[in-house]
This record gives C-alpha cells, structure tokens and sequence, in this order.
C-alpha cells in the first residue's frame, strides 16, 4: 500500500483528524470520549478540586504552603508502592502482599544497617532485591504453576508477615539513626530555592521536546500531529502547574527528596508502559492473556515480571514508611496500608478488570487519600471517621469504573 493510500484511509477515521481540527475537534473527541464511557481522569480531577475547595473553606490553612508540602513528602511512600500495585491492576490481578512487604523490606534494612553496620546503600540495595525476590516467588507460583495471583499473594500476606517479626527478633523497633539515606528519604530538603524552579524548568523543557520531537515523527509518517500552538499552550499549562508547585514548596522549606524520588519512579515506569514493547505487552495481557498469547506475547514472562516490579516498589516505599514512622518495627505495613495503596490505584483510574489504566494514577489516587486524611485531621476528625470516609470514595471509584466499562461495552468499545 502505497504512503497516499494509507494517509487516504487514516483521514476516514474522525478519531485521527482531531488535531488537525483544533479545538473544535478535541471538544468533540471530548463529548465522544464521555458518551463512550472513557472518563480517564476527569473524576479525580474534579474530585481533587472539590476537596481543596471543601478543606480549604471548613480549615482555612488546608492550602497554606506547609501543609502541601507535607502532602507532597506524605504520599511519596505510598505512591511508589501504588505504582506497582497499577502495574499488577493492567495485568487483571492484584497483590494483597505489599503492605507485609512493606514491612519486611523495612526489617531487612534496619536489621543489615542499623544492627549489624552493614553500608546504608547497600542494606537498602538488598532489601529491594529481596522484595523482587519475594515478587519472584510470587510470580512463578501465579503465572508458572497457576495458582490464582490472589491465593498467592494472600499467603504471602501471611508469610512474609511472619518473617518480619522473625527478621526483627527480639527487637521490637529499630529506629533509624540520624545521617541515614533513609531518614534523608524522609527529612530531607533542597533548601535553595533554584532547585524546585530548576526541576520545573526540566520538567517543562523535557515535556515540550517530547511533545516536538513525538510531532516531528508522526509529521514524517504524514500522519495527523498537533499545531505549533498546541504545543505552546501545552507546554504553557505544565509550565505554569510547574512553578506554581515550585514556588508553593519554597514558602515552606524548599522542594522535599521525596517527592522528587516519586516523580522520578512515576516518569520511569510511565515511559516504560507507554514506549516500550513490554509496556504494550502489559496492556495486552491485562486486555485478554489468551489474544496476546496467540499474538506471540510470553505471557507467564510479562506476569512473572510485573510482579517482581511490583514487590521491588513495594520494598522501596517501606523504606520510606520506616522513615516516616522514625523506624522499623515488627507491625509496619499492618493495618490500613494496603487498602490504602490499592485505594490509591483505583480511586486514581486504574481499571480492577485490567488493560485500561496509566501509572499517573498512582499519584492521582495518592493525592485524593492523603488529602483527604490531612483534610479530616486538620478538622480533628477521628480515624474511624477517615476510613469510612476513604471506603466511600473508594466504593465511588468503583461503581464508576464498573459504569464507564458497561457504557464501552454498549458503545463497541470495550
């Protein structure tokens, strides 16, 4: 087929013409994607704003600098956890283990650094390895012998529980010591103000050069690409959430370490689903195993792999749980962590019947949980009052993902 004859049956696809119609035609993508069912991430956005708007006028200081920087130190640990919990939700599965490895990991590193003076990046560096191992055990039992990923994990809940008490002897917490990696995780500043707006100067740069040089490709494959205008104004939207954060965080005490490790673990793992052929491979399997297998797609090794990223994030955000607690004990990870962390995925947009989704809803769904808790503590709410509030909304996400896959599927889109 010739290159004029493929650019003659691309334009028959409205879907495809879009960006060259400008705005007009992305408000009627925009109708077309609602009408569908595909809602993306307009509820958590719109959700997000309800919230600041409602904690704002009920605290007056739910916006105030110190407590969005707070917020944004808060979610890190969590959201790096939530990241591999999206990677295992694309698949159709799920992993009950993360908050027991949360904790294990944290035992494994306090015991290796703290009690026996083994080098802090390398006790950290061996805690992560042993939550990739741990994903490894679970996905050979899931994808090799073909145990449900839920009775896997679910004993692994209960194992690796066990273990943590048994790394932590008779310790009942090891705090972390002061000039610890991990602590910095945890406490550390950038206090120069140039170091927030340089990252938003990068983070914007890097955003448009991707956006020109993605348009530049699609121009040499004639296909429909985006206006020079787009382009600014996209460009000038980030820009202006960009330093906006930016100067947000330099009213307190200058841009945190631990948003920044977030941010990088978010661009990374996003960079992997969407541009690279594993990536492609984790929506195939999650969208229908036995059609990816017939594709040629190594299905067991996509599923053995994504929970060996899952487990290893899971590993690294106890890390930062242990940091924020002052330590590592035998009950970290327990209680509502994992409900939270899984909150966090699908409150965000990740499908529970997996190959829809985008690891941007780790932070999106993050972002919704804790300031929803920072919200109710700045009101003095209790902890009960905080969960039935959290399952509500999460209750909310669900009926929400179930309604938009019954309206894809009316609309022949599912």
């Amino acid at each position: 087929m010739s290159r004029a004859m493929s650019s003659e049956n691309l334009a028959t696809d409205p879907r495809l013409l879009v960006r060259e119609r400008g705005l007009a035609g992305y408000l009627e993508e925009f109708r077309r994607r609602i009408r569908s069912g595909e809602l993306g991430s307009i509820p958590v956005v719109v959700g997000m704003i309800v919230i600041a708007i409602v904690f704002q006028a009920e605290t007056g200081n739910f916006l105030a600098p110190r407590n969005l920087s707070n917020i944004a130190v808060y979610i890190a640990g969590p959201g790096i956890m939530a990241v591999g919990i999206v990677l295992v939700l694309l698949l159709g599965e799920i992993d009950l283990s993360v908050g027991s490895m949360a904790g294990l990991s944290a035992a494994i590193w306090a015991v290796l650094s703290v009690s026996h003076g083994v080098n802090d990046l390398l006790a950290i560096v061996l805690a992560v390895a042993a939550g990739a191992a741990v994903g490894a055990v679970h996905g050979f039992f899931f994808a090799r012998i073909g145990v449900p990923a839920f009775v896997v994990t679910l004993a692994g809940f209960l194992g690796w529980s066990g273990l943590q008490i048994w790394v932590m002897g008779d310790e009942g917490t090891i705090n972390v010591p002061s000039g610890s990696l991990v602590r910095d995780f945890y406490n550390f500043y950038f206090s120069d103000i140039s170091a927030a707006y340089s990252l938003a100067a990068v983070l914007t740069a890097g955003y448009v050069f991707a956006l020109w040089r993605g348009e530049r490709r699609r121009q040499a494959a004639e296909l429909p690409s985006r206006t020079r205008g787009e382009i600014v104004l996209r460009g000038t939207l980030v820009a202006v959430a960009a330093f906006l954060t930016a100067y947000t965080l330099n009213q307190h005490r200058g841009l945190p370490l631990a948003p920044v490790i977030f941010l990088v673990i978010l661009l990374l793992a996003d960079f992997m689903v969407r541009r690279t052929t594993f990536g492609r491979q984790i929506y195939a399997v999650g969208g229908n195993a036995e059609a990816a297998r017939r594709a040629g797609v190594n299905v067991e090794f996509v599923r053995l792999s994504v929970f060996v990223i899952g487990s290893a994030l899971a590993a690294f955000g106890g890390l930062f749980y242990a940091a924020q607690a002052g330590g590592a004990s035998k009950s970290l990870g327990s209680g509502n962590l994992l409900m939270n962390v899984i909150a966090a995925a699908v409150i965000g947009g990740t499908s529970l019947f997996g190959g829809r989704g985008w690891i941007w809803s780790a932070l999106l769904g993050t972002l919704v949980i804790q300031s929803i808790t920072t919200g109710l503590n700045l009101m003095g709410m209790s902890s009960e009052i905080q969960y039935m509030i959290t399952g509500a909304v999460l209750l909310l996400a669900v009926v929400v993902d179930s309604v938009s896959r019954q309206t894809r599927r009316s609309a022949g889109r599912t």
